[in-house]
């Protein structure tokens, strides 16, 4: 199917490469993250691919999608990692990945966090504020250690996309400003226990045009002049992520022109270019599988009741965003097709897949929630006390358990009733 690499219709039952979705339905229950490893490795690939000779490291963003098994497939691939919490580098670690291809964005990391990923020699710091960089270098010099540091600057740059994942404009709490970040770099004798490697800035997520990535790229370039016309060695420039895909309608860059675009726009520095990649690598290599519990009409609207719920897939609810819903399996067409609005059991009326989706569905019938393979998992919860999915990853013809299904005896086993 365009725009689903990994997954198409045979004998109107929808596969991921050769499984169908009713053989792991009947395997693993519902719902079920489900992955293609194909679909992964080729949109890795791509990036390698576009970047051709120009001296590069892709990053991939672990909040889109932080499953051991996944970032494992992506260490053998050759992938560095990009990481915002302690808990995410030890994911990356025990995943095999390299501490020094990974670096550390993040507004908000304690003295703990920055300990352990000094202590694991991680590629770079991503600094994000003045006051992060202070206790950096206090805690780097309590451990002899020099930390490497990019300054996140903030280019003030209109990503346009949803106010929630745009990070790069002045009021965003990220980064910090252009002229601040200059001043900083200016006083790096002040940091004995910091190294000033690198530039950084990421601009937000789900990006549909160039246009932004050029004038951000831009804007760091005669940052980046500057700062080595007053001596500063700078050894990479990390240009983020936020390269968006197809969810609807949108139409966005290939990942090709995407760093043809920045490879273009950096082409008179010399700096090794990083990038960090998450939901164009992930975001069209999953999808959440589902099953029609029970079908509700009533005279204003007719509701499919689902057994997948906000907490198991939270974008519809958070951003309003858009997912395509497939049939599992094409029914009879001469079923009556309806105007269904897709919604979990949770109590909550913001409790929804997606509103309108011509369908003509039986109960029982399972469903597949498209593009989920990003922030889908990594934003799950246990709201009303359910157990997050099951994930599966197809590899041809083999299926994969890569996390089992919580149980209930799993989510009480933290808690302790008190005399």
């Amino acid at each position: 199917m365009s725009g689903f690499p990994g997954f198409d219709y045979r004998n109107n039952a929808l596969h991921v490469e050769s499984v169908s979705l009713t053989q792991i339905a009947e395997e693993f229950g519902t719902p079920c993250y489900v992955y293609s490893r194909a679909a992964l490795t080729s949109a890795y690939q791509e990036f390698e691919d576009a970047f051709a000779q120009r001296e590069h490291l892709i990053c991939y963003a672990v909040k889109a999608n932080s499953n051991i098994a996944i970032l494992n497939l992506l260490v053998r691939l050759g992938s560095g990692f990009d990481i915002v919490s302690g808990g995410e580098l030890q994911r990356v670690i025990k995943a095999g990945g390299d501490p020094q291809k990974t670096v550390f964005s993040g507004v908000g990391k304690n003295a703990d966090e920055m300990r352990m990923a000094l202590a694991a020699n991680i590629l770079c710091f991503n600094v994000e504020s003045l006051a992060e960089l202070l206790l950096l270098n206090q805690i780097a010099g309590d451990m002899n250690k020099i930390a490497p540091v990019s300054l996140r600057v903030n280019p003030d740059v209109d990503a346009k996309t949803h106010p929630y994942i745009s990070t790069g404009l002045k009021e965003n709490k990220f980064g910090v400003p252009v002229e601040e970040a200059e001043r900083i770099y200016q006083t790096a004798q002040q940091f004995p226990h910091i190294r000033f490697t690198g530039l950084d800035c990421h601009i937000g997520s789900q990006l549909t045009e160039l246009g932004p990535f050029k004038q951000a790229s831009e804007k760091m370039i005669n940052l980046l002049a500057q700062l080595q016309s007053q001596g500063l060695k700078i050894e990479h420039l990390d240009l983020g992520g936020g390269l968006g895909i197809r969810y609807t309608d949108e139409t966005p860059p290939s990942i090709k022109d995407y760093v043809a675009t920045l490879c273009a726009s950096t082409s008179q520095v010399t700096q090794r270019i990083l990038i960090e990649p998450g939901r164009a690598m992930i975001g069209n290599a999953g999808l959440l599988l589902t099953r029609t519990e029970y079908l509700k009409h009533t005279p204003d609207r007719n509701f499919a009741v689902v057994d997948a719920a906000m907490n198991d897939l939270l974008r519809p609810a958070l951003y309003g965003a858009y997912h395509d819903i497939l049939p599992a399996k094409k029914n009879n067409t001469a079923l009556q097709t309806h105007d269904y609005q897709i919604v979990g059991p949770i109590c909550e009326t913001g409790d929804f897949l997606g509103h309108d989706r011509k369908l003509n569905l039986t109960h029982g019938d399972l469903l597949a929630v498209m593009s989920a393979g990003a922030y889908g998992m990594s934003m799950a919860s246990n709201y009303n006390t359910r157990s997050r999915p099951a994930e599966v990853l197809v590899d041809g013809d083999t299926v994969y358990l890569i996390r089992q299904r919580e149980t209930i005896e799993q989510l009480f086993a933290t808690e302790t009733i008190v005399p």
